[in-house]
């Protein structure tokens, strides 16, 4: 299998972004997703659950030590970042905000490129901050595919185009055409 792992960013309109690539995966996805969506620190279960009731895929909050398991969707949980460990675990941090957000999307595309290398897939959804760009441009150093979603579909296109900006990316994608891109590498 080519890829290992995919990871995902959002921010601002990323409820709806996240349902519509969601809904298109199988239940049967070789890869886990893990995800950081900006939420406010106090954010309860309320995504995970609305995720859940969508998707054929199970949904979870990921946790301290966690194994990552292929098939699950992970989302980071509200005021912790979120890294992927050497021996493909979780691990939880409350250091201080890295752009002006906890969790970053960066602290887990970086992490997660240090560990899956080549085999991983970095995506940008919509946006309004530059989080996610820096750790989208090590992924693509480090030889995974990067994807943002085309800023024209996006909500908010400011972390789409900041993305795009940042490095060469391999495929800029209408946020409808997403999920079914995801579902061939799947398929691969």
């Amino acid at each position: 299998m080519k890829f290992e792992a995919v990871v995902i960013g959002v921010s601002a309109g990323g409820v709806e972004a996240l349902s519509v690539i969601l809904v298109r995966l199988p239940a049967e996805f070789f890869f886990p997703i893990i995800i950081v969506q900006h939420r406010h620190p106090s954010s309860d279960d309320f995504l995970v659950c609305l995720l859940n009731e969508k998707c054929k895929t199970k949904v979870e909050q990921a946790d301290e030590k966690e194994n990552i398991v292929p098939g699950i969707v992970y989302i980071a949980p509200a005021n912790y970042h979120l890294m992927v460990e050497e021996d493909r675990t979780f691990s939880l941090s409350v250091d201080e905000h890295v752009n002006y957000t906890r969790p970053s999307i960066d602290v887990l595309f970086e992490t997660a490129a240090d560990v899956y290398r080549e085999r991983l897939v970095g995506v940008v959804l919509t946006g309004a901050n530059s989080d996610g760009s820096q750790g989208l441009r090590k992924i693509k150093e480090l030889g995974g595919m990067t994807v943002v979603q085309d800023p024209a579909t996006a909500e908010a296109a400011f972390m789409p185009k900041s993305a795009i900006a940042a490095t060469k990316v391999d495929h800029i994608i209408p946020l409808e055409e997403i999920g079914p891109f995801l579902e061939k590498l799947n398929r691969q």
